[in-house]
């Protein structure tokens, strides 16, 4: 039995959801949000990147430093030279809540600036990203996150 959500046009299972019209191209990655979910997890992505960075004010950092570190979780781009799944593991590693809300904890528990504003800085960049649409991604490739696919759409 296959999944006509997910079939393509010869009958496998295919990376993602097949719409009208799409003629056997994934519109989709798997699992991905999706309407009024997606528009939800995109403006938390907003409300947190705005937060950060207004907290990150308030604290006083200094811009220089910010503005470096900003960036600094897409240097794990360069894992999807191993591979999709591969690269998937360690951009979605860069880009989860986890560490950088551990680190937070833990600065505020040591009373460590510099740990706090390293947490706050990488709060604000995933939560830009989530802003503009890129998601966690699935190992199915670098366009396919959890918030839709990105990037430009097969003909």
């Amino acid at each position: 039995m296959t999944d006509t959500a997910n079939a393509d046009t010869t009958g496998t299972v295919g990376p993602g959801t097949i719409g009208p019209g799409t003629e056997g191209r994934a519109t989709e990655g798997p699992g991905a949000a999706s309407g009024g979910v997606r528009t939800l997890l995109r403006l938390e992505g907003l409300a947190l990147f705005a937060g950060m960075t207004l907290l990150y004010g308030v604290w006083d950092g200094s811009w220089w430093i910010y503005a470096i570190l900003f960036l600094a979780p897409d240097l794990s781009f360069a894992a999807y030279l191993a591979g999709p799944k591969f690269g998937a593991m360690i951009y979605n590693a860069a880009h989860s809540y986890l560490a950088p809300m551990a680190m937070m904890t833990f600065g505020f528990a040591a009373s460590s600036p510099l740990v706090l504003s390293i947490a706050m800085i990488w709060l604000a960049h995933i939560g830009f990203d989530r802003m503009l649409g890129y998601g966690l991604k699935y190992a199915a490739g670098f366009g396919f996150t959890h918030l839709g696919r990105i990037g430009k759409q097969p003909n």
